[in-house]
């Protein structure tokens, strides 16, 4: 599939390392949209999975975009229409293939998540912090905008006004910052932090994997509909659910007095 993104999967977690320290694993400039785009179909596909983990090897979780890399925009040798095509193919369908997993979704941040790095964590529904971690909304740093939808992923998790202060500024958050306005769910010592997501991890995998999706996809559709919309789809994926062998297994096991048995 490629060699930025390195997949792993132990029982019903897949945990995915972003695979280039020593560039600290940049999002533009290589193949990582690509891998995006192919993990997600990939995980999407596969039943067995019920939670992903998400991190970054080295001493980066991701810097962003390569700014190397957009060297190549100035000058005339390349218009203003083929770099808007080149954001849409590429970093923005990251960002659509990963905000869409039906599977939840978690960032373990072990240290810098700059730019897009950040709105890459904000694409995922919880967020565990290394006492190391580092944020920025950054862009503004090096001249441009929030090219891969950070403008509405952020204030999403942290709020308008923090998400206006951390995109005008540009200035880094260190993880108890993280913590304090909402960003992160929680920080831990740089040690613990892979065990940490994956014990959460293991305990929203021992629940009912089709509602488990059923569950996130709800959420996501909750934060753009109105509510009598959203009553309608819950309605419908209701229906879906109570028909599932997990919904019948619990109920069973409820009656029964005994620890259901999800597969």
């Amino acid at each position: 599939m490629g060699d930025f993104l390195k997949y792993e999967q132990d029982g019903k977690v897949a945990t995915l390392t972003m695979n280039d320290p020593d560039n600290r694993n940049p999002l533009t400039g290589n193949s990582a949209a690509a891998e995006f785009v192919a993990m997600a179909a990939r995980i999407e596909a596969d039943p067995s999975v019920r939670v992903v983990i998400l991190t970054g090897a080295g001493a980066a979780f991701s810097a962003g975009g390569n700014v190397k890399d957009m060297k190549k925009y100035q000058g005339d040798a390349i218009q203003p229409m083929p770099i808007r095509d080149e954001y849409r193919r590429g970093i923005q369908r990251l960002t659509l293939a990963m905000y869409n997993l039906d599977v939840p979704l978690i960032a373990a941040v072990n240290g810098f998540a700059i730019g897009a790095g950040c709105d890459l964590a904000c694409m995922c529904d919880i967020r565990i912090a290394a006492e190391s971690a580092k944020f920025a909304e950054s862009f503004i740093k090096v001249g441009i905008i929030p090219g891969d939808g950070g403008a509405w992923l952020l204030p999403r998790v942290v709020g308008m006004s923090k998400a206006a202060e951390m995109a005008f500024t540009g200035e880094m958050l260190d993880a108890q910052a993280a913590l304090s306005c909402g960003l992160v769910s929680r920080v831990v010592p740089d040690d613990q932090l892979m065990q940490t997501a994956r014990e959460l991890a293991d305990r929203i995998a021992a629940n009912p994997g089709p509602t488990l999706r059923l569950t996130k996809r709800l959420l996501r559709e909750g934060q753009v509909t109105r509510l009598d919309s959203l009553l309608e789809l819950s309605a419908a994926y209701q229906a879906l659910a109570h028909k599932t062998a997990e919904h019948a297994e619990a109920v069973n096991a409820f009656i029964e007095k005994r620890k259901p048995d999800f597969g």
